[in-house]
């Protein structure tokens, strides 16, 4: 019935209102800018590296959402700033339509419900936010010192002590000087010239010749009276006439040509005499054309291994047990023994095994070596003067 009566409206009384006349909240802006990017929260969360939850509560306008509230602001202008939305607009309308109100980091607003709490038991024990204990209030003389920290205090200081003591003591002990009680105690000297004897000096100066040259040249002594006898007597012999002794006279003596060798020695010491012997003869091996050789000692040790050019030779050293020889080509081996010639080893180029190098052995297997068997023996030989066999002079037939 009460429609009946009604005033229907008029075309003029009917506003219609268009696109642009419809408030777009900063939520569903945003959640169109990220649908035209193809991204979902998870995915935004990934690359911010904010929690999905409070992408979600930015979209939504939850502000319960948050534990902190001063990161609210941070939050909403880095997600506008990726979906490519003006930062401070966005946060500008997010306030809006929040009734977000930004405040310092110190300010209760901007502070966490824990923290809240912490504040509110800080103000009832007196304290602070930085200073929850109440620390820097006024306190007792020993309000600071706890009762279990006592015990440390005491074993630190136990440990400093012993250590000072026995530094103390390790440098006591070092620095300790000991007197060791001696068989004779000593006595006074007597004032006696006579009873201890001329003075060191004159003593040294008449057991050596070339010193009473040089007294003979000081002026005469006089009589000396008891001080000046103490004085002497306690004066270093440092200070007295030196004994002048040729450094290298014991040395400039000796005669090379003497066969005794002599030496300033007691008069009751027996001198031995010492006889000049001749070094012994060695047998040497010598190759008068390439030879190979092998001289081995009787053990078995190799001594000496090689081939020997033309002229060459090798000294068989002089041993308990004379060495042997094995060579090849033992027609050009030859053995020398001071300045006579052996040899050869053999008539032929054939090799010698087991040969004896003692002088012995070799003067009764050998002959002197013969000119004329070998063209190039007297060569060799004659450059180091040895001795070889006479030549046998050539037979002369008359008709």
């Amino acid at each position: 019935m009460l429609g009946r009566f009604a005033t229907p409206p008029t075309e003029d009384s009917v506003t219609l209102k268009g696109f642009d006349d419809f408030e777009i909240r900063l939520g569903d802006a945003m959640r169109g800018e990220r649908a035209t990017l193809g991204k979902s929260l998870l995915d935004i969360e990934r690359d911010l590296r904010i929690k999905s939850a409070y992408l979600s509560a930015i979209e939504n306008g939850n502000l319960a959402a948050f534990e902190a509230p001063s990161f609210i602001a941070g939050y909403v202008r880095s997600y506008a700033r990726y979906l490519g939305m003006n930062a401070e607009d966005s946060f500008a309308q997010f306030c809006r339509e929040t009734g977000f109100v930004p405040a310092h980091g110190l300010s209760p607003a901007a502070s966490t419900p824990a923290v809240v709490a912490v504040r509110a038991k800080s103000a009832a024990t007196g304290g602070s936010v930085f200073n929850p204990a109440g620390l820097g209030q006024p306190q007792s003389n020993m309000g600071w010192l706890e009762p279990g920290a006592l015990g440390q205090i005491a074993v630190l200081l136990a440990v400093i002590g012993g250590l000072a003591y026995g530094g103390w003591s390790l440098l006591r002990e070092v620095q300790m000087v000991q007197l060791a009680p001696i068989e004779q105690a000593p006595t006074i000297v007597a004032d006696a010239p006579a009873a201890l004897g001329p003075a060191p000096s004159e003593t040294a100066v008449a057991l050596d010749p070339v010193a009473q040259a040089g007294s003979a040249l000081t002026a005469p002594q006089l009589p000396r009276s008891s001080d000046e006898t103490a004085a002497r007597i306690a004066q270093p012999e440092a200070l007295d006439v030196p004994i002048l002794i040729a450094r290298d006279g014991p040395i400039s003596a000796i005669d090379p040509r003497d066969t005794v060798a002599t030496s300033i020695v007691p008069k009751d010491a027996t001198v031995e005499q010492v006889q000049v012997v001749a070094a012994p003869e060695l047998v040497e091996v010598l190759a008068v054309r390439p030879s190979w050789i092998s001289v081995t000692a009787a053990d078995g040790t190799v001594l000496f291994e090689k081939i020997l050019d033309a002229g060459e030779r090798y000294a068989v050293p002089a041993l308990e047990v004379a060495p042997r020889l094995k060579a090849g080509n033992s027609s050009a081996i030859y053995f020398a023994i001071g300045d006579k010639t052996y040899g050869p080893a053999s008539r032929g180029p054939e090799v010698v095994r087991d040969v004896d190098l003692s002088v012995q052995a070799v003067t009764s297997v050998y002959t002197l070596a013969d000119p004329s068997l070998d063209v190039d023996l007297p060569g060799f030989v004659a450059e180091n003067g040895a001795a070889l066999a006479p030549m046998p002079l050539p037979i002369s037939t008359t008709e």
